[in-house]
């Protein structure tokens, strides 16, 4: 069964429809804004919310034409690694051209380039198991002195060292 085929990014009523009503929000926002500067009660604020929301709407705009353009390389690029009839050197020719013309972004990190997290050290120390112990008798007479300190009795209580 073979699958479906896949619609044109441009052919996307929904998210064209998204696209528009947000720049048009933005930019009657954008106009109330400077309607509210030029009032009485108007400040700077309004201003500068004025001149955002039109970038806003720019951004909107550039991002839809950003998804197109990123979903219809990587539709060229699942093309390219189908198999064809075309001849292998010509097929080649035609794919070493394109890697000359334009580099691909990397898509991951290398690996290597990052610094690798420290590990635990997992194996039991006796000394330093030993310095845990004397620390936490040390908080439970801390806190039983603080119990003392405020009247309550230290058997009415329930501590969690945890």
């Amino acid at each position: 069964m073979s699958a479906p085929p896949r619609r044109s990014a441009h052919n996307r009523p929904a998210l064209i429809v998204l696209v528009i009503v947000a720049a048009l929000a933005c930019l009657a926002l954008g106009w109330w804004q400077w309607q509210r500067f030029e009032s009485a009660s108007g400040t700077g604020q309004n201003l500068g919310y004025a001149l955002q929301w039109p970038l806003l709407a720019g951004f909107a705009v550039f991002a839809y034409f950003r998804f197109v353009r990123l979903e219809t390389e990587s539709e060229s690029d699942e093309h390219a690694h189908e198999p064809t009839a075309e001849p292998a050197p010509a097929k080649a020719a035609r794919t070493s051209a394109r890697r000359f013309a334009k580099t691909d972004a990397p898509r991951e990190i290398p690996a290597g380039l990052l610094p690798e997290r420290p590990k635990t050290v997992r194996d039991e120390d006796p000394a330093l198991a030993e310095y845990n112990k004397y620390l936490a008798e040390l908080h439970a007479k801390d806190i039983d002195q603080q119990v003392r300190e405020a009247g309550l009795n230290a058997r009415d209580t329930q501590r969690s060292a945890g």
